[in-house]
């Protein structure tokens, strides 16, 4: 009789033990840890957020997205950024690229197309335009262009803001980063930094 009490016990315990495991991993996981996630993303608000750009108070852009500059002649006086394949363009809701081969005939007249935009925006031989100037990223939302693409912009930048290249150059030079620890990835530009330095020195009228 006793053996046959000690059997009956054991399933009850077996199910206290399993309801324990249960309340602690519900704690563990479903409270503490994304908790902690929070409050390291709290800690780290640029990340977390989405990296906002901030002037006087107000988000003009992310340091993660890319966006467009104003159409018409008022955006010359703008670094341009790649072109996207996200929805209408640098949409984050549409992010993606164009899913065209290399040998897509679309894909091929649209870089054509482009690199003759890019050629008679800043009055050079298509020859010397940049990949990027006319192929979109992965993603579509690159906030980054080349130095080479920056470069060329220069005499643009300086001439609808009333710089000299020098100075123009020095305000790309600010916003360049290189690869990371020196071997991962190639130089790059921040298209939205570039701008924002370029509103603050010589505003747009």
């Amino acid at each position: 009789m006793p053996a046959r009490t000690a059997l009956s016990v054991r399933p009850l315990r077996l199910a206290v033990a399993s309801l324990r495991l249960l309340l602690a991993l519900t704690v563990l996981l479903g409270v503490l840890y994304p908790a902690s996630v929070l409050l390291v993303g709290r800690l780290v608000p640029d990340r977390a957020d989405g990296s906002p750009v901030r002037v006087d108070g107000q988000v003009v852009g992310s340091a993660l997205l890319g966006q467009a500059v104003p159409e018409g002649p008022e955006g010359d006086a703008f670094l341009h950024p790649r072109p996207s394949a996200a929805g209408d363009g640098y949409d984050p809701l549409a992010s993606g690229a164009s899913n065209l081969g290399p040998s897509s005939p679309e894909l091929v007249a649209l870089v054509e197309e482009r690199r003759d935009v890019v050629a008679e925006r800043e009055g050079v031989d298509p020859a010397l335009v940049p990949a990027d100037a006319v192929t979109a990223s992965g993603s579509g939302l690159d906030p980054h262009v080349s130095p080479a693409y920056a470069e060329l912009q220069v005499p643009r930048l300086a001439r609808e803001r009333g710089l000299t290249e020098d100075e123009v150059r020095a305000v790309v030079a600010d916003a360049t980063t290189g690869a990371w620890l020196g071997v991962v990835g190639e130089p790059a530009v921040s298209v939205l930094a570039v701008n924002l330095a370029l509103e603050e020195r010589a505003p747009v009228r």
